[in-house]
């Protein structure tokens, strides 16, 4: 597993499911596909990609946030 960062390369959005697929090993299009699904169920999953998005740092730039 590799550590959590969103990549330049391969964003659509925010990085935040490129980042996912990388760090578990699967490919970018299976977890968005499985973020879209997941947000057909309540719950706080847009809040959460949100989240993830501010949080999580660009690759290239450690401990810092893309804002």
């Amino acid at each position: 597993m590799s550590a959590l960062a969103r990549p330049t390369h391969g964003r659509v959005i925010g990085g935040v499911c490129a980042a996912l697929a990388r760090r578990f090993g699967t490919s970018a299009t299976t977890m968005r596909v499985i973020f879209l699904l997941s947000c057909l169920l309540p719950g706080p999953q847009c809040v959460l990609y949100l989240a993830l998005w501010i949080l999580l740092p660009a690759e290239g730039r450690p401990g810092r946030t893309a804002w």
